[in-house]
């Protein structure tokens, strides 16, 4: 997949939205309550799946907002659930956490790039091509 500069460019400002939006989903808009009984075992309020797919679901909605790709949106739901489950599960810490939801937000864009060009939408007009 050969990119010329205005597409590179295009997918690394949807690249820093998306990350942007993960910041603001993971750490902004995430209660403490939520952090801790989004895990099983540490559930009081609602049963654990209910925390962790409330959650995953913001992270969904930002995907298909900022992209405008509902199917994204819903791979990020599930993915955001497991790489969040795992830690949970005391399977890595938080930078590889972290890495993994990085990882996922650089495989929508290079996806996206892969079906041709980008169009600049509303999103992306401080990103000209």
């Amino acid at each position: 997949m050969a990119l010329d500069g205005a597409q590179a460019i295009v997918g690394l400002g949807l690249f820093t939205l998306l990350a942007m939006g993960h910041f603001v989903a993971d750490f902004g808009l995430q209660s403490d309550r939520m952090a801790v009984e989004k895990c099983p075992g540490k559930d009081h309020t609602l049963p654990w799946p209910w925390w962790l797919l409330a959650h995953s679901g913001i992270h969904a909605f930002f995907v298909s907002v900022i992209t405008g790709v509902i199917w994204l949106g819903l791979a990020e739901w599930g993915l955001h659930a497991l790489i969040d489950y795992g830690k949970c599960r005391h399977r890595y810490g938080l930078g590889v956490d972290q890495s993994l939801h990085m990882a996922c937000k650089l495989i929508w864009v290079l996806i996206l790039l892969s079906f041709g060009p980008i169009p600049t939408g509303a999103l992306l007009q401080a990103f000209p091509r």
